[in-house]
């Protein structure tokens, strides 16, 4: 199919689409277009108006910034694969990106793009999630930033106005050493996972656990963060039983049902994830802290 007709825009600096925004009928914000373009074609989406920001400039780095990874909405997954940034001050986010599609995928989509459609299994999102990301917005009048657990507003709907555009994500890091794991399943590699989880550590070097996060993707209208399992768990010994009860919480769980699978079996799906996820993370922060013995 193609997509209905609209009117192209391409603006070269950032307040010149914010006002394109404000000002046009029906537009749709373009950024890597791994999801849009699909939905154009298939007209799922009708806009009158198609905004281009691939030219715009300053919205595509990666940096540290005191205990924060700071990213600019327009970078690209690949890009945040490859960096020696995230793989060693937050590996998790590779983690996840290594089951985003496949490499031609991450060739264009973008961190901003994939936080903006939202889907509840996108991966990004449920690392967006697990790390207790903060988006910042611009709209014609301010700049503000959004707690990522404030960010859905909705099934596939962000919390952010209809003449506001996400120019970074910021990334609160866990201290180097800590345990992190990302798993999915689902029906093949680079399909949106039915189930996903997220899980960090932060382990003293007596395996007792300071912190912990634990989210799962998939499995309701938002990535959902496991808060009582995660309270749980910390002062508490890591061990393979603290996981497995850890893990009972996704049992419980209001999951989705849909044509792939019911709602038991996302539960099931939760539970036996969650307890690899963390005991993953486990076993790398104990690697971590054997190697820093060793040294």
């Amino acid at each position: 199919m193609k997509p209905a007709p609209f009117t192209y825009h391409d603006p070269q600096r950032l307040s010149d689409a914010i006002s394109l925004l404000a000002s046009l009928d029906n537009p749709k914000v373009l950024a890597g277009g791994q999801s849009l373009v699909p939905m154009l074609n298939m007209r799922f989406v009708q806009p009158d108006h198609i905004i281009d920001l691939n030219k715009l400039p300053g919205l595509s780095d990666i940096e540290i910034v005191g205990d924060v990874l700071r990213v600019g909405a327009m970078c690209r997954q690949r890009d945040l694969e490859l960096s020696p940034i995230v793989r060693s001050h937050c590996p998790i986010i590779r983690g996840a990106l290594l089951l985003v599609g496949h490499r031609q995928t991450r060739n264009r989509g973008t961190l901003g793009g994939s936080l903006c459609h939202l889907d509840p299994a996108a991966e990004l999102v449920a690392v967006a999630a697990a790390l207790d990301a903060v988006v910042t917005v611009a709209g014609p009048s301010r700049t503000r930033n959004i707690p990522f657990a404030d960010f859905p507003a909705g099934f596939m709907m962000p919390a952010i106005g209809m003449d506001e555009i996400v120019t970074e994500v910021r990334f609160p890091l866990w201290p180097i050493g800590c345990g992190y794991s990302f798993i999915e399943f689902a029906r093949r590699h680079g399909d949106f996972a039915i189930v996903s989880a997220a899980a960090l550590l932060h382990e003293d070097a007596d395996g007792r656990v300071i912190r912990a996060s634990l989210t799962l993707g998939g499995v309701g209208v938002g990535p959902l963060r496991m808060n009582d399992a995660e309270r749980m768990m910390v002062g508490q010994q890591a061990s393979g039983a603290l996981f497995r009860e850890a893990a009972e919480s996704g049992g419980s769980i209001d999951a989705l049902e849909d044509a792939h699978v019911t709602s038991a079996y996302r539960r099931r799906l939760a539970k036996a994830l969650s307890r690899r996820a963390l005991e993953q993370a486990h076993a790398r922060a104990s690697d971590t802290s054997r190697a820093g013995r060793a040294s």
